[in-house]
């Protein structure tokens, strides 16, 4: 059986997340592993820290059986690679299992800038969100588009029938949110942003005042 994960910073963690996460699981019959980063390397330091992130993904995730939390960078020391998370995945369900990581578009297209990044793909395979009708394919950077030809496929079975090494372009509506965009919101003092999460995690973020909200007796 494939297994999937989906990680990334999540802060705050919002509808976007959860439709590409929800889209994954329905389209594959399985459940998405969301696994929270505790250091991003990549980007400046999260407005909230990893217990806050991590239990905001609980809160989104509670009652979903399509969605669970995975811990395990954030009980790591060091950064948050994923290779190195792909590593511990391989060691731990075995080189046959078959594998993969969900990601957005955006974060498919800098994938040239991660830690070890040609490593990944002998590790997992790679699911693409796309952003709308844009495909994911698009405007890539040569030393990625050199690196994922030949591995695209079409069919979900495809990604069973293999370890890692395949890319998979989950295609779903354009979804207009995004962490920065919450956080914008907030800071801004704009009142939609509790639109763009869930209830549950909007009444965490306000309970416990992250993001400049002003904790349990912000209204």
């Amino acid at each position: 059986m494939l297994r999937l994960w989906y990680g990334g910073t999540f802060d705050p963690v919002h509808q976007g997340h959860l439709a590409i996460a929800r889209a994954a699981a329905d389209l594959f019959g399985v459940p998405v592993d969301l696994v929270p980063a505790a250091d991003p390397p990549h980007r400046a330091p999260p407005g909230a820290n990893a217990h806050h992130r991590a239990r905001m993904l609980d809160v989104a995730a509670a009652g979903d059986p399509r969605l669970r939390v995975d811990r395990r960078e954030l009980q790591r020391s060091g950064p948050s690679w994923t290779v190195d998370t792909l590593r511990e995945l391989r060691a731990l369900h075995g080189e046959e299992a078959p594998l993969a990581l969900l990601l957005g578009a955006d974060s498919f297209r800098s994938l040239p800038q991660w830690h070890q990044w040609r490593r990944i793909l002998p590790l997992a395979h790679l699911v693409v969100a796309s952003r709308g009708d844009e495909p994911v394919d698009q405007d890539l950077p040569p030393d990625l588009a050199a690196e994922v030809e030949g591995r695209w496929c079409d069919s979900p079975v495809a990604l069973s029938d293999a370890p890692a090494g395949r890319v998979f372009a989950l295609h779903q509506p354009l979804r207009p949110e995004s962490a920065s965009a919450v956080r914008a919101a907030i800071a801004a003092g704009d009142a939609r942003w509790r639109e763009l999460v869930p209830p549950a995690v909007a009444g965490y973020i306000l309970h416990h005042g992250l993001y400049g909200t002003g904790g349990v007796d912000a209204t």
